[in-house]
C-alpha cells in the first residue's frame, strides 16, 4: 500500500486522531491551566485569554478539554484493547474446537447480548465501588460480546480452509492454529471492527459520564463535561458544546479511518484480504 493510494477522508481522520492522541499525551505541557484549576467567573465568555470560555466553576474549557483527551481516550482504548482481547480468544476457540465448547460459549454470548448494554452497565456500576478499571472491565465485558460475534463468523470461514486442514494434520495445537492459521487471515475485518468498536466506546463512555456513573468529579473527561455545563445552554451559554462537538468530531474521525479500511477488504468474512 502506497501513501497515494490513501484517500484524503481517511488522512483527515487521521490527523483527527493524532491530534487526540497530542493532547492526551502532553497535556500536562500543553493545557494553558490545571484540570482542576478556578481561574475566572463562572461560564465566562470566551475572549483572548480563555479561548473556549469557562465553565460552571470557572474553570478554563480549552485546559480541561485538553485533560479531558487523556482520561476520554485511555479509557476508552483500554476497554476496547480487553474487549477485543477476550472476544477474540473466545470467539476463535469456539470456531476451532466445535462441539459443546462452541454451543456453551455461544449460547452465553447470546444471553448477554439480550440484555440491554447501557441498562445492564448502568445497575453494575451502581452496585460497584467507582474506579476506573472496574469501568473499563465494565465496558470491555459487555462488548466483548459483538467482538465474538464477528470473531466466530470469519473464524469459521477460515477454519475451514486447506492450510488450517494441513495444521491440524500436521498435529499443531489450537494455540498455534488460532495465532499462526486463523488470526493472521482474519485481520483486515478485525482491524475495521476494532475501529468500530473504539468510536463506539468513546460514545459510551460518555453516555455514562453524562448520567453520572463513568469518568468521576474532579477529573476531565468530555462526557462529564457535557453534563456539568448542560444547565448553561437554557442561558445561551455553549460550554456544553465544546466537548460534545469534540465527542463527535473524533467519533467522525475514526469512522473515517474505519471506512477506507473496510474499502480494502472485499468483506467482512475470512480471507487473507488485501496485500
Amino acid at each position: 500500500m502506497r501513501l497515494r493510494e490513501i484517500p484524503i477522508t481517511a488522512w483527515i481522520g487521521i490527523a483527527g486522531i493524532l491530534l487526540a492522541l497530542f493532547c492526551a499525551i502532553f497535556a500536562p505541557w500543553i493545557a494553558p491551566h490545571g484540570e482542576t484549576e478556578v481561574v475566572g467567573e463562572v461560564w465566562a465568555p470566551a475572549d483572548g485569554q480563555f479561548y473556549f470560555g469557562l465553565d460552571n466553576l470557572g474553570r478554563d474549557i480549552l485546559s480541561r478539554l485538553i485533560y479531558g483527551a487523556r482520561t476520554t481516550l485511555f479509557v476508552a482504548l483500554g476497554a476496547t484493547l480487553i474487549s477485543f482481547s477476550l472476544g477474540i480468544v473466545l470467539s476463535f476457540t469456539a470456531a476451532v474446537s466445535r462441539g459443546p465448547i462452541d454451543t456453551v460459549l455461544s449460547r452465553f454470548n447470546d444471553l448477554m447480548m439480550s440484555i440491554p448494554t447501557l441498562i445492564f452497565a448502568l445497575v453494575v456500576l451502581a452496585v460497584l465501588p467507582q474506579s476506573i478499571f472496574i469501568l473499563i472491565l465494565v465496558m470491555a465485558v459487555l462488548d466483548s460480546t459483538r467482538v465474538y460475534r464477528l470473531g466466530r463468523a470469519v473464524a469459521l470461514d477460515v477454519a475451514v480452509m486447506e492450510f488450517v486442514e494441513a495444521a491440524k494434520l500436521r498435529g499443531e495445537g489450537k494455540v498455534w492454529i488460532i495465532f499462526r492459521e486463523i488470526l493472521p487471515n482474519t485481520l483486515s475485518p478485525l482491524l475495521a471492527e476494532f475501529g468500530l468498536r473504539f468510536a463506539f466506546a468513546i460514545l459510551f463512555l460518555s453516555t455514562l459520564s453524562f448520567l453520572g456513573l463513568g469518568i468521576q468529579p474532579p477529573a476531565a473527561d468530555w462526557g462529564g463535561m457535557v453534563k456539568d455545563n448542560k444547565d448553561g445552554i437554557i442561558f445561551g451559554i455553549s460550554a456544553a458544546l465544546v466537548p460534545g462537538g469534540a465527542i463527535a468530531a473524533l467519533a467522525i474521525c475514526v469512522n473515517l479511518v474505519v471506512d477506507w479500511l473496510l474499502k480494502r477488504t472485499s468483506s467482512l468474512k475470512g480471507g487473507r484480504g488485501d496485500a
